[in-house]
This record gives C-alpha cells, structure tokens and sequence, in this order.
C-alpha cells in the first residue's frame, strides 16, 4: 500500500527532478524545437501558397489554352471555308471556259460544215452544168446535123439571151 500513498520526500525528489528537467529541457531543446516547428510552419506556409501560386497559374495557362484552341478552330474553319470557295471558284471558272470552248468548237464546226455543204453544193452544180452541157452537145450535134439548121439555132440562141 505505500506504492498508492507516496511519502513527502518521494514527493519533493520528484518535484525536483522534474523541475531540474523542465529547466534544462527549457535552456537546452525548447528553442531548438520551437525554431524546428516554426521553420516547418513557414515552409508548409510557403508550399501552401506556392501550390496555390502554381494553381492560378495552370488555371491561367488553361483558359489562355482554350482561347488559343478556339482560336486555332476558328482559323481552321476560316481556311477550309476559303479552301472550299476557292475551289468552287475554280470548277465554275473550268465549267465556263469549257462552255466557251465547247461553243467555238461547235461554231468551227458548223461554219467548217457550212464550207464544207456550200462546196459540195457548188461541186455538184458544175458537175451538173457539165453533164448538161455534155448531154445537150450530144443532142444538138445529132440534130443539127446540118450546117444551116446551126445557124439557124444559134439565131434564135442569141435572139433569147438578148432577150433575158
């Protein structure tokens, strides 16, 4: 039972001791642990307002990424949009032309044809004309056998070109 009732000397021995401690805790390890915490203190501080630095930054750089992606999109649309006219542009410029020379051609070839038809017509007349100049020399020749019949119709020939 004396452990559960410590006696008065017991009592100041440890009331000494622990002061003695206290003190040499106090003059020795207090200032290093308070500066030890104090400098643990600061630089969780300092990570703290660096990590909130870093935050605003990234949420910075993100909205000046966005601007810049919508930017990059804009342009794009902007580009394939010219891409797009031009091509239109070129293809009805190619229809055009083709159009202009599809219709020289075909007037070439109908003036080409004309030509063509008109000395064909003009061939065929002479050819004509000859025939009936040759059939008609035949004719006459058998009926104008003699010499004064061919004075006769040569008379009246110029009589009716005088005439017309």
């Amino acid at each position: 039972m004396s452990l559960l009732t410590p006696h008065l000397g017991f009592f100041v021995w440890t009331l000494i001791a622990f002061v003695v401690v206290l003190l040499l805790l106090k003059k020795f390890a207090w200032k290093p642990i308070l500066k030890s915490l104090k400098e643990r203190e600061t630089g969780i501080a300092d990570s703290l307002a660096s990590a909130e630095r870093v935050k605003a930054e990234m949420a910075q750089l993100k909205s000046e990424n966005e601007a810049l992606l919508a930017k990059a999109r804009e342009e794009r649309a902007q580009l394939l949009k010219e891409a797009r006219d031009t091509k239109d542009k070129i293809i009805n410029e190619a229809k055009e032309q083709a159009k202009v020379e599809a219709n020289k051609i075909i007037m070439d070839a109908q003036t080409a044809i004309q030509h063509q038809k008109m000395a064909a017509i003009t061939d065929v007349k002479n050819q004509v004309g000859h025939l009936v100049i040759e059939v008609a020399e035949k004719v006459l020749r058998r009926e104008l056998a003699g010499k004064a019949e061919q004075e006769t119709f040569i008379k009246e020939l110029v009589n009716e070109v005088k005439l017309n």
